[in-house]
């Protein structure tokens, strides 16, 4: 069986006799959501192969055909195809619907549905990582504008936080989603991504979530002044490989309590193979089957 597969072999059928599930990306060889479904799939004695597929932007309008051709049973979608999935489904939850985004794909009945377990994964991520309750919490959540940082946002915002900042290079596009969030009690403001702005806010807060890919590659910037990050905060990174990105590193040796997003992805995942199989994964497995592939 191959590490990645492609559109190609979508469209040749070169795939796993029993291939029912995937996770699409681009890239995507470093997902380990394959190793955490099939062991969850084998405890429960279910057929089916989850595999990766690679496909370049503008191409999930075929796959997902082609998918549903090989009788998929639905998908997960990472970066960067977030809002191509949810302007590829039939219909939609209303997470998606309020989000403009999808993570979550179940073909069924010949349709395309669409959901986003985005913001649910990173709330139980961070009470069980952080062992905090949110409610009452000051954060900072960086990347708000991307797919994944609307729906953290959104979740953050009902969990009941005393403020959040939604923090985004272009600060345009968080300035909607603001704008949107100010029904609830909660403080909402908007920040750019400069250092000296960020280091400014540090000290009023509690969170710092990074929702950026900005940590998946040796030669990235880290997204935040490590410099700013002391002992108050908790520091939760969504990117999970490396294990250990330059900003977890830094505000370790701050002293501060850090995450990466494996959490986030268990909890993600328990949402989808539900959704997908009508049955709830064994999570304590699943974590296992991440933890052996670290």
């Amino acid at each position: 069986m191959k590490h990645v597969y492609t559109l190609d072999d979508l469209k040749t059928g070169d795939l796993p006799n029993n291939a029912r599930l995937a996770v699409l990306g681009y890239p995507v060889s470093h997902s380990k959501s394959p190793q955490m479904h099939q062991a969850a799939l084998d405890a429960l004695k279910i057929d089916v192969t989850y595999i990766r597929i690679e496909l370049e932007p503008g191409s999930l309008a075929e796959a997902f055909e082609l998918m549903q051709e090989h009788g998929f049973i639905g998908c997960n979608v990472t970066i960067p195809h977030k809002f191509e999935a949810r302007e590829n489904c039939d219909e939609v939850s209303s997470s998606v619907e309020l989000l403009g985004v999808a993570n979550t794909i179940h073909f069924k009945d010949g349709k395309v549905l669409g959901d986003n377990s985005d913001g649910p994964g990173l709330l139980r991520a961070l009470e069980d990582d952080f062992e905090c309750v949110l409610e009452g919490a000051r954060v900072l959540l960086l990347g708000a504008g991307g797919g994944a940082g609307k729906a953290i946002a959104t979740q953050l915002n009902q969990a009941g936080c005393t403020s959040l900042v939604l923090s985004n290079r272009t600060v345009s596009k968080v300035e909607d989603l603001a704008n949107d969030l100010t029904d609830s009690g909660t403080k909402i403001s908007v920040l750019g991504s400069s250092a000296e702005a960020l280091a400014e806010v540090a000290g009023e807060l509690d969170i710092i979530i990074n929702a950026t890919s900005m940590g998946m590659k040796p030669e990235d910037a880290v997204p935040f002044p490590t410099e700013a990050i002391t002992a108050q905060h908790k520091v939760y990174d969504a990117v999970y490989n490396p294990v250990e990105t330059k900003l977890l590193e830094a505000a370790k040796a701050n002293g501060a309590m850090t995450a990466n997003g494996l959490s986030m992805l268990i909890h993600q995942g328990a949402v989808s193979f539900e959704l997908w199989l009508g049955q709830k994964p064994d999570i304590k497995l699943m974590r296992q089957a991440i933890s052996s592939t670290s």
